[in-house]
């Protein structure tokens, strides 16, 4: 079974299919919260869902019935030290160990969970990092949005967050070093600094973990060793800015975009409905818009555009407005699988 699950500003939907062609919707779960962060584990099966409630607070929550029930810990599994505190769980991240679960925070910290992403104790590493007190908040938060953990040693971590830019560790979180040489940030006196780039996600495929791709506030990047130095790939799109960066499943070279007008705009050019790909690792790009709309003033953020690992591959994206899109042949045609939801700022797609 095919499973689509959709965070929104007001709840999680969960959408099921068996041919990826007709889709069964169910929810909202968690009505009313904010859900931005989404994991889908399909070896236990388990869904692992960030949600921030007005009158609550942000918590995170389990489900191994794919939604029929939910747990949450009795205390916040999620906690600051005294002088923090959580206001969102961004990202949700898994390892090749089960047990072994990411969380990024707003504000911008990395949290660990060793027990399937139930409980989760702060990295201190990051969070005590001499660059921390000059991260500063993007419009939409200061928070690591970002989480790559290593496909062969667990060790190696690479995050991201707005702003401050790329981190890395090789020695499992204990240390900590920028990796943003070559990636702009147009708004600093200097546009070529260490860290305090706004950057918007960043992607790869585990069967190249060296090689990274990058969307930024202005600038699409592609990286060739673990994020050292990036290089620009945004030749060929209409525009450099956006949130999302999707790599395919199976094919390494094969990339996702979802372009934007820049800044005060933030909707596609000339409002046409567009996913980008290249498979060619960022040198060319080709536009798809079979079966998506004209007319389309809303966009795509920055966890709200995925993949399945099917073959062929899956491609899915939802929209600030409240629509989600499938492709079921890699991005060649889209069909629209739900309207009118809130705004959806979270897409995650497995096989369970």
């Amino acid at each position: 079974m095919h499973l689509l699950a959709i965070g929104t500003r007001k709840g999680l939907w969960l959408a099921t299919s068996e041919d990826r062609v007709a889709w069964e919707l169910d929810g909202p779960h968690h009505p009313m919260t904010e859900v931005y962060a989404v994991a889908v584990d399909p070896r236990r099966p388990r869904l692992i869902v960030g949600t921030s409630s007005s009158h609550f607070g942000p918590t995170v929550v389990t489900s191994d019935d794919l939604g029929a029930s939910w747990q949450e810990p009795d205390r916040a599994p999620v906690a600051f030290p005294a002088e923090a505190s959580l206001e969102r769980v961004w990202q949700l991240a898994l390892t090749p160990d089960p047990e072994v679960v990411y969380a990024g925070t707003q504000p911008s910290a990395l949290f660990r969970s060793e027990d399937g992403g139930r409980t989760y104790s702060l990295v201190e590493g990051l969070w005590e990092h001499p660059h921390r007190p000059e991260w500063d908040a993007g419009f939409g938060g200061q928070a690591v949005h970002t989480i790559l953990p290593h496909p062969d040693d667990p060790r190696r971590l690479t995050v991201a967050m707005s702003t401050g830019g790329v981190y890395r560790t090789s020695d499992g979180g204990g240390s900590w070093q920028p990796g943003n040489t070559g990636v702009k940030a147009y708004f600093l006196p200097d546009p070529y600094p260490e860290f305090g780039q706004c950057v918007h996600k960043v992607a790869r495929h585990p069967a190249v973990p060296d090689r990274l791709f990058l969307q930024n506030h202005h600038g699409v990047y592609r990286s060739g060793d673990g994020g050292e130095t990036w290089t620009s790939i945004a030749d060929g799109l209409p525009s450099d800015f956006g949130f999302a960066m999707v790599v395919h499943p199976h094919r390494p070279e094969v990339v996702y975009n979802f372009p934007l007008v820049a800044d005060g705009d933030r909707f596609p050019p000339g409002g046409r409905c567009a996913v980008y790909r290249s498979v060619d690792a960022g040198e060319s790009w080709e536009e798809l818009r079979t079966g998506l709309p004209d007319g389309f003033w809303t966009g795509v953020m920055r966890d709200a555009m995925c993949t399945d690992t099917a073959t062929p591959a899956g491609v899915y994206f939802g929209s600030r407005s409240g629509e989600v899109y499938a492709s079921a042949d890699e991005g060649d045609s889209w069909q629209q699988v739900a309207a009118h939801l809130p705004d959806v700022v979270c897409v995650r797609a497995a096989e369970v």
